[in-house]
């Protein structure tokens, strides 16, 4: 093969994966905004004020229960899930040698973190709903922080990894035990980063349906009692869907739109957060 030829095949090549990359990223990107504008022109027509105010069978109808259900229980399973995955974290970055628990924990987080939340909602059920005999909010934010414990755990530890070791030294040479170092320099130099895992830990489990299904039920009432039936956003959407009445049915389209800006919302957080940390450091 001769260097022309060679050279016209490298460029051939590297012009049709280009195409490809091309087409492929359009055809990403306009599913969706396909996705997004259907879900925008298929709810707007419910959206208002009345939404966050109105219960379902109000006229207009809301979904004022669910809304405040969903973010009690985000707000319970971040109380229980946040300092187990951040003390995880902080264990797996900052006491791994000579501890025979590191390698096996970090392992069960992976695996965790990968288990589908379907899966996650029927043990929740099995341990947590059926002793009981019904479903209950203490139930739902368990399984909630069941899912955010590995994303937080192993988020921290990378983020502690990423901290000089040479700070770690320079305190510990100051005469600061290994616990005052964590606390007062270890985690405050990474403080961005693990901020931004927990938003994306809470990002995810504000669209979690399933663990909420078989745990808290499709109770449509407000319980400020966490051991009885609680209310949420998502097992509501998928309730609504099946409802015979048109309005409810289009009350389920303007909650899906209104739960996708909002994690679009915490992603741009997230990457603000992301950017500022990065700025500072």
């Amino acid at each position: 093969m001769t260097p022309e030829l060679h050279n016209t095949i490298s460029r051939s090549a590297s012009r049709t994966m280009y195409l490809l990359c091309i087409i492929l990223t359009a055809t990403i990107v306009s599913i969706l905004i396909l996705v997004t504008a259907y879900l925008v022109y298929s709810g707007v027509g419910q959206l208002g004020i009345h939404l966050f105010t109105h219960l379902p069978g109000d006229n207009p109808p809301g979904m004022k229960n669910s809304i405040v259900g969903t973010v009690i229980l985000i707000a319970m399973a971040s109380a229980l899930g946040i300092p187990i995955g951040l003390l995880s974290g902080v264990y797996l970055a900052e006491y791994d040698r000579g501890s025979r628990l590191v390698a096996p924990l970090r392992f069960v987080c992976d695996v965790l973190a990968g288990v589908p939340s379907v899966v996650v909602g029927v043990l929740g059920y099995v341990l947590l709903v059926k002793p009981i005999g019904h479903n209950n909010g203490w139930a739902g934010a368990m399984a909630l922080a069941f899912i955010m414990i590995p994303i937080v755990a192993r988020t921290t530890e990378e983020m502690l990894r990423l901290v000089p070791y040479s700070y770690r030294e320079a305190s510990i040479a100051l005469g600061a035990t290994k616990a005052i170092t964590i606390l007062t320099v270890v985690l405050p130099s990474a403080t961005g980063s693990v901020a931004t895992g927990i938003m994306l830990a809470v990002a995810r489990v504000a669209g979690e349906t399933a663990p909420l299904i078989f745990t808290a039920g499709l109770s449509s009432y407000m319980q400020f009692n966490p051991s009885q039936p609680f209310p949420s956003m998502t097992a509501q959407i998928y309730d609504f869907r099946t409802d015979p009445s048109p309005d409810i049915r289009s009350l389920a389209f303007t909650g899906m739109m209104v739960l996708v800006f909002l994690i679009f919302a915490l992603n741009l957080a997230i990457r603000f957060v992301t950017r500022k940390h990065r700025a500072m450091g």
